[in-house]
């Protein structure tokens, strides 16, 4: 994988499904620890499978079993965590400043400012379509 561009996230995965124009690939996330000198120690809880769809295209012939490589714009990547941890965080950090000086009691503020996720939340539901055609993964090799 040393050719591959440093601007890009990649996994190693296997092909598990093949639909009309899907491929599912499972990728196995291990806890960070690939050069540590006792990573023989780790545990099947330090693992987790994950499955991603990848577009496929026409002329595309793999078959189910296959070890493929995913990758993804690194840059997408860090929109991902924004739109998943940062938005949320600020959302509620915003509503919580705000709530606290507009009301008498912190538990109402807090609770106010809990509930301003679900807007949140509904508008990234409602984006869901425009996100999976922006946040792609690729089949390289």
């Amino acid at each position: 994988m040393s050719d591959l561009p440093q601007d890009n996230i990649t996994h190693d995965g296997i092909i598990s499904h093949i639909a009309k124009d899907v491929i599912t690939v499972m990728i196995v996330s291990q806890a960070s620890c690939a050069s540590c000198s006792v990573k023989g120690a780790c545990t099947a809880s330090d693992m987790e499978e994950k499955n991603v769809e990848v577009k496929r295209g026409l002329h595309d012939n793999y078959n189910v079993g296959d070890n493929v490589v995913v990758t993804m714009d690194q840059s997408l990547g860090t929109w991902a965590v924004m739109f998943g941890y940062v938005f949320p965080f600020l959302v509620l950090l915003i509503g919580l400043i705000v709530f606290t000086q507009i009301l008498d009691s912190e538990g109402v503020a807090g609770l106010l400012a809990l509930s301003l996720l679900a807007p949140y939340y509904l508008f990234l539901y409602l984006a869901r379509r425009q996100m999976d055609k922006t946040f792609q993964f690729r089949i390289i090799g």
